[in-house]
Formats: C-alpha cells, sequence, structure tokens
C-alpha cells in the first residue's frame, strides 16, 4: 500500500479517546489480572508486559494506518474478505480448544484470532460492494444477494466456533451498514426478520446458551448460570460513585472470572466507581459521534460505508461489553475495546481507527480540507 502525505487534519480527537483507552488499558488490566496471574505465574509481570507490548504496537499501527490512502482497500477488498474466510476455516481444523470453544490459531507461541480479522475484512468488503453497486441494491439477486452471502459465510463460520456473541454483533453490523445503505426498505425487513430467526435459533440451539438466555429473562437457575454477573453487580455496587481506588478490587480476587478480559468493566467500576464508568461510556460515546461524523463528510461513498462500518463495529462492541457486565444484555463473552486484555482485538482495532483517521483527514470536516475522489 502507498504510504502518502495526509491530505487535510487530523481527527484529534478520535486519535486523542482511542490514545487514552489504549494508555489506560495498561493501569486496568494490572489490577485487574493482579491475583489470577499471581496465582498461576506467581507475578502479573508478564501479563503487564505483554499489555505494554501489545499498546506501543497499537499506537504505531494507528499511525501507520493513518498515513495509509484508504482508497487502496477498495481494490483489495475481495482479496482481504477471502483471507479472512480462509483463516475462519483453517482455524476450525487446526485452532486451539479453549473451554469447548475453537478461536485461535497458534503459530510460532503467538495466539491469532481470526475472527476480529475477518468482522474489519467483512466490512471493508461490505463498504466496497455497496459503493460499487449502488444502483443495483434495488435488485435483491444481484445488488443484495451475494453481500448477504458474503456476511452469511463469515457469520455462519464464526457461529460454528462455536462464537455466538461474535455472530451476534457481527450480524448487527451487517444490518447496520445495509440499512444507511440505502436497501430498500421492504428487502431491509425482510432480511431482519430471518437475520433474527436464525440467530434465535442458533441461540437455543445449544444446552449452555439457552441457561443463560432462560436465566435473563427470569426463567432459569440464575445461581448457576449467571454466575459472572451476579459478582459483576456485586463489584459495581461496591464502587459506589467514586470506586474504592485503584487496585483495591475485591471481585477479582477469586469471585469474578474473565476479570481482566470481558468483564473488566466491573472492575473499573469497582475500582473508580461511576465516575470512573461515566467517563468510559462519554469516550465511547464521542468516539460513535465522530466516527459518524467522518461517514457523513467522507469524500465518496466508499469513505462513508467504510467509516461507518469501523465506527459501529467498535462501538457495538463497547455497547454490548458494558451492557452485559451491567446486566441489561444476556452474559456472553466478548472484549471491551481497546481496554481488556489481549491481542488480536486490540491490535486490528487500532489499525482500524488508523483508516477511520485516514478517511477523517480527506473530508470535508475541516474547512481547509480538500476533498479528494
Amino acid at each position: 500500500m502507498k504510504v502518502t502525505e495526509i491530505p487535510g487534519k487530523i481527527d484529534w480527537l478520535i486519535f486523542f479517546i482511542a490514545t487514552a483507552l489504549l494508555l489506560f488499558s495498561v493501569p486496568f488490566v494490572y489490577s485487574a489480572s493482579a491475583y489470577v496471574a499471581s496465582q498461576k505465574f506467581g507475578s502479573s509481570e508478564g501479563i503487564v508486559m505483554n499489555q505494554i507490548l501489545r499498546v506501543g504496537l497499537s499506537l504505531a499501527f494507528i499511525i501507520l494506518f493513518t498515513r495509509l490512502d484508504y482508497h487502496r482497500y477498495k481494490h483489495y477488498a475481495k482479496l482481504l474478505y477471502i483471507l479472512g474466510i480462509g483463516a475462519l476455516v483453517i482455524v476450525l481444523f487446526v485452532g486451539a480448544k479453549t473451554k469447548g470453544a475453537v478461536r485461535w490459531i497458534d503459530i510460532g507461541g503467538i495466539s491469532i484470532q481470526p475472527s476480529e480479522y475477518a468482522k474489519y475484512a467483512l466490512v471493508i468488503f461490505i463498504a466496497a460492494w455497496l459503493s460499487d453497486n449502488f444502483n443495483k441494491l434495488n435488485d435483491f439477486k444481484k445488488g443484495l444477494l451475494p453481500v448477504l452471502g458474503a456476511g452469511a459465510l463469515v457469520i455462519g463460520l464464526i457461529a460454528l466456533q462455536p462464537n455466538f456473541s461474535s455472530a451476534f454483533v457481527i450480524s448487527v453490523i451487517v444490518l447496520s451498514m445495509l440499512f444507511v445503505g440505502n436497501v430498500r426498505l421492504q428487502y431491509f425487513i425482510t432480511i431482519l426478520g430471518i437475520a433474527i430467526s436464525l440467530l434465535g435459533i442458533y441461540g437455543v440451539s445449544a444446552e449452555y446458551r439457552m441457561k443463560r438466555i432462560m436465566s435473563f429473562i427470569g426463567m432459569g437457575d440464575s445461581q448457576s448460570s449467571n454466575y459472572q454477573l451476579e459478582q459483576a453487580l456485586i463489584a459495581f455496587a461496591n464502587g459506589g460513585f467514586f470506586g474504592v481506588g485503584p487496585g483495591q478490587s475485591n471481585q477479582r480476587d477469586k469471585f469474578l472470572p474473565e476479570s481482566y478480559s470481558d468483564f473488566i468493566s466491573s472492575i473499573i467500576g469497582e475500582e473508580y466507581g461511576f465516575f470512573g464508568i461515566f467517563i468510559m461510556i462519554t469516550l465511547y460515546g464521542l468516539f460513535l459521534y465522530r466516527g459518524l461524523r467522518v461517514a457523513r463528510f467522507a469524500p465518496d461513498r466508499f469513505g462513508s460505508m467504510l467509516a461507518f462500518g469501523i465506527t459501529i463495529t467498535i462501538s457495538a462492541y463497547a455497547f454490548v461489553n458494558v451492557g452485559v457486565n451491567c446486566g441489561i444484555l444476556p452474559t456472553t463473552g466478548l472484549p471491551l475495546p481497546f481496554l481488556s486484555y489481549g491481542g488480536t482485538a486490540v491490535l486490528f482495532s487500532a489499525m482500524a481507527v488508523g483508516i477511520l483517521l485516514n478517511i477523517a483527514s480527506q473530508s470535508g470536516m475541516f474547512p481547509d480540507t480538500k476533498k479528494s475522489s
């Protein structure tokens, strides 16, 4: 890809939000992982050093991808998508099995989660397709069926891992992009109905998923099915308004599983209180607002759809994670973007933010920015 001079200005708000979240992840992960790391490894230094390394790489990726002209991704959209499908197929056969799911590929001691790449590859593919076939979207067979097939293949392969939470969120992302892509309302309602039906059938097809759903609606054994949620809510209650203080969490010690990944929001709530959670949600809210603004002022349809897809992807993951931690959504496992401990997720999200910043730099958001075609 060609590295170019940025033709406009940097959207410093988006850059600041992503950078702040990444930097804050270090003390958050250190605190949330302290007990587990000391029990498993004798020290939390390994986890913290890994997080620091990933934060450094993520910041470098943001800067690098900010300087890569986003128009190039359109030319490689099909290739990127095919690579994503290939990775999702490979993980089903050679992936490492963890807690009954096959989601990771170990390469030279490094674990890679293909679904994190595949979701952004799908966003790029859909953005390219919708921009190239804008005039065909009223034709279901020629305009919509190919993009629906592409989305269904990614979602289906992720569901086979099994990974219901990611399959669900990616379905929401695809539907959102179709909605703003000016797909006929009649088609969209039909697609939405089919998607809800298929996700519903998949959701109740396994006993453990069924137990979580029943527990969420108050009809199951909450003690066995919603243990994590109960402990997360206790953490929020302990935190009150200002929290118990950095590093003083009680729930992370023995009580709350996945405290530094899927349930890190509750540890933040316990240690920093409502005030800390409010700041965190405000940052994600500002990211959503600014990202949608980039999509609105993007210089072309591809840039607009790509900016929207990236913004919705990161925002949806953040909303679902916080929603699960607070009990307004069924318990599931999704990382909190930029803040949860993890490698593949944070690195690909950082690349996506860099792409978003490049679109912003070529947009009409700034008075002295020249639009490109």
